[in-house]
């Protein structure tokens, strides 16, 4: 009797998501959001680099990159696929943040509330993916200059938008400090890799995840100017990220820096959809 007592409801539900995160249709799921997020910024990286060698190419987000993939040949198909695999990241992330742990690791507070923005983050790419896909029109209105501008008119707006770059400007330097110190590797089954393997993957990650710290400081970055000087259109997106850094006296070795780092990041990701602890 006493032992009926204990199962409540809340109990239950956890235990149907313990489950469901050991199932290997989830682990299927999950890793084919690793290949999703390897495509979407192998794409970026991919066109920040001609843009930066003078051979084409144009800087972009992660909408414009889904928008690249739909205009391929088979487009919608790849589109599809797509959708699915950053269905499925978004899902293995919030589900993560949700119940704290999946069969092989223990996520700590800090870990949950990061596992939380990505899953929101992914699950809005993965929408616009599906809106692309229904024809939707996708005009300016989602973009960082107008968000901003919207967000100042409410109570405390240029707080929230300031907030929300400094936040953005600590997940960039979390990146960094992820990369330089390797802690990615945690993550992974090392011990399932070879000695090359192991190297060649502690590389490209390091650089990959420099180069998206990069990235997340500059986005943080003029979102602070922007609350500071009031000024929204000094907001701008992955892609004005990339734009601030073509436009310095260096601009096409750095913005061929980062771009290489985005493409080391999309190499480490496509990598880690068969390595990382699911």
């Amino acid at each position: 009797m006493h032992g009926s007592r204990s199962i409540t409801p809340l109990g239950t539900a956890r235990s149907a998501g313990n489950s469901f995160v050991h199932s290997t249709a989830f682990e299927v799921f999950s890793r084919a959001g690793f290949v999703a997020r390897a495509l979407v910024y192998g794409i970026i990286g991919v066109l920040a680099l001609e843009v930066a060698t003078g051979t084409g190419g144009k800087l972009t987000n992660q909408q414009g990159a889904l928008r690249t993939v739909a205009n391929e040949p088979f487009g919608e198909v790849l589109l599809t696929v797509l959708a699915i695999g950053l269905g499925g990241y978004a899902a293995w992330r919030l589900i993560r943040a949700a119940i704290g742990h999946g069969p092989e690791a223990s996520d700590s507070g800090f870990e949950r509330a990061a596992g939380f923005a990505s899953g929101v983050a992914y699950a809005a790419m993965c929408a616009v993916a599906v809106g692309i896909l229904a024809g939707a029109h996708q005009g300016q209105s989602g973009s960082p200059k107008t968000t901003t501008a919207d967000v100042f008119g409410w109570p405390g707006g240029t707080w929230i938008v300031g907030t929300a770059g400094a936040v953005v400007v600590g997940i960039g330097l979390y990146q960094a400090y992820r990369g330089v110190t390797k802690e990615f590797l945690k993550d992974s089954k090392v011990e399932e890799m070879g000695l090359r393997i192991k190297r060649w993957f502690g590389r490209i990650g390091t650089i990959g995840h420099l180069a998206r710290g990069v990235v997340f400081v500059l986005v943080g970055t003029f979102l602070i100017k922007a609350a500071v000087d009031y000024r929204p259109h000094d907001a701008v997106g992955l892609d004005g990220a990339l734009a601030k850094l073509a436009h310095r006296s260096d601009g096409p070795l750095a913005l061929g820096v980062v771009a290489a780092g985005l493409i080391a990041f999309a190499l480490y990701s496509l990598s880690d959809a068969r390595y990382h602890r699911i």
